[in-house]
């Protein structure tokens, strides 16, 4: 799987990356939730450490499956979340925070 590096850091993840939201929001009724990890977890067998989530997918449920899939691979994944829609009265700081609880990656 090739790699890029994202903007300045030193933050590198595979070209090819994940969005989940469509697993448990958005696309019809959530999927199952095994068979979801289980397509998660391929995903990181197959090479891919970028994956794509959001509060509002769900809400939170998307995250909270994200995180739950990928918390074996924690050093190995890079989870990309969004914020803004749900966190209009809340600063980004602490979308953030209840974000890392939901996956729960640290920061």
């Amino acid at each position: 799987m090739q790699k890029r590096k994202l903007g300045s850091s030193n933050l590198e993840v595979s070209a090819l990356g994940l969005g989940c939201m469509g697993m448990s929001y958005g696309y019809g009724p959530a999927h199952d939730k095994k068979e979801m990890i289980s397509v998660i977890r391929s995903a990181v067998e197959h090479g891919v450490t970028f994956f794509d989530t959001a509060e509002i997918y769900g809400p939170f449920t998307n995250e909270e499956l994200v995180g739950e899939a990928l918390a074996p691979f924690r050093e190995q994944v890079v989870i990309a979340t969004k914020f803004g829609r749900l966190s209009t009265s809340v600063f980004p700081k602490q979308a953030c925070k209840r974000s890392v609880v939901r996956t729960p990656f640290s920061p």
